[in-house]
């Protein structure tokens, strides 16, 4: 639980209360719609969390940031998403990704634009279930031959760049090992073949690799380190979805306590009858429970220690616990929760997203058993 913070992280805590309720809160009142924020109102989050210090805790220091652990940005996601407005996503600047330890032409090309707000990157790893192999790249000479698909790449149709997990071979067609890459969204090649918006408002594409050449100097790191790579960036998104999935649990038992207090057609509050009484009592009891895994989570991974089963059991925790609490607020709730534009219809469909994002939860426990039976990680 966030309970017996450092002094250091209570003080962060009380700042970014004080930054909620007098810059989130406020703007959020002057939103005519959540689908589409004004320019000037993005730019007045961003600015404004630029003075109070948030937006450079995503940073590293090379760039100007302040770079929060992972327990301090655990507990600030938690903060914003419990504010259940789109507002909070301007909070923190850009943060590398995958390109963090970039350098030379990736770094001057990719790292430093990104990092300025000049350019935007996505990240492709899944491919279509349709697609005859995994995207490949073939090695001739200086240079990658990339071809193949990957099939939800968020934000890809406005990015400039993408990077993409690609299994690279020898001429030959030896296998040379996987690799990260990074593809010019306008380079030769590349094509979007089909735009789609999820249930939760997020856009995505399917991009397809037609024989797109890129020079070695492209790939991240070394050939052969990037599924490690894009398994180390996934680890830290995944700790990012259960704290927002927390932080949505907090919104909505606040906004369901005031339901269950607030008059009732049949002359008493619903918050008077047991049965309601037992179910908001299972939705504070499994919220205490998540959020408790959660911040060990935050903890370990705080630590240094290799916790990436922890992490897999905690987003899959968190996020179902998450589905589960908003579900019963709708029925608590009761059908003008189903209109759509009603702040729980919308809960509803973002929470369902997920629990596929970042790894389908069922996969996640078959790699948790994996790494437990056959590299004996992970604890209890």
């Amino acid at each position: 639980m966030p309970d017996n913070l450092p002094e250091a992280l209570e003080t962060t805590r009380l700042s970014m209360q004080r930054f909620i309720d007098t810059v989130l809160v406020p703007l959020d009142g002057k939103l005519e719609t959540t689908t589409k924020i004004p320019l000037e109102i993005q730019e007045q989050v961003r600015q404004a969390s630029r003075a109070a210090g948030f937006f450079y805790r995503t940073q590293p220091l090379e760039f100007g940031g302040n770079p929060a652990g992972a327990l301090e940005l655990t507990l600030l996601r938690e903060m914003l998403a419990a504010t259940n407005t789109p507002l909070a996503s301007y909070v923190f600047g850009p943060g590398p990704g995958l390109l963090h330890a970039a350098e030379g032409e990736l770094r001057s090309r990719y790292l430093e634009p990104l990092m300025r707000g000049d350019k935007t990157s996505a990240f492709g790893f899944t491919e279509p279930d349709t697609a005859p192999r995994p995207t490949w790249a073939v090695l001739e000479g200086d240079s990658l031959v990339v071809t193949g698909q990957k099939s939800y790449v968020t934000g890809g149709e406005s990015c400039d760049f993408v990077c993409i997990l690609v299994n690279v071979e020898q001429p030959d067609g030896s296998r040379a090992g996987t690799a990260m890459v990074v593809i010019d969204r306008d380079a030769d090649g590349v094509s979007i073949d089909n735009a789609f918006t999820s249930m939760e408002g997020g856009g995505h594409v399917s991009m397809v690799f037609q024989q797109v050449r890129i020079p070695v100097t492209q790939v991240i790191g070394k050939i052969g380190e990037g599924m490690p790579r894009a398994l180390g960036n996934i680890g830290n998104v995944r700790l990012m979805v259960a704290a927002q999935a927390m932080g949505m649990c907090l919104w909505t038992l606040e906004y369901v306590e005031a339901h269950l207090k607030s008059p009732h057609r049949s002359g008493a509050p619903l918050g008077d009858r047991e049965g309601i009484r037992l179910r908001y009592a299972d939705m504070r009891i499994e919220t205490y429970v998540a959020r408790s895994a959660l911040y060990r989570t935050a903890r370990l991974v705080e630590s240094g220690e290799n916790s990436v089963n922890e992490v897999i059991a905690t987003k899959v925790f968190c996020t179902e616990t998450a589905g589960r609490l908003i579900d019963m607020a709708v029925q608590l709730v009761g059908g003008q929760a189903l209109v759509q534009g009603h702040p729980l219809e919308a809960l509803y469909r973002q929470v369902r997203s997920l629990r596929l994002v970042e790894g389908a939860s069922d996969l996640l426990r078959i790699n948790l058993v994996k790494g437990r039976l056959e590299l004996q990680k992970g604890r209890v």
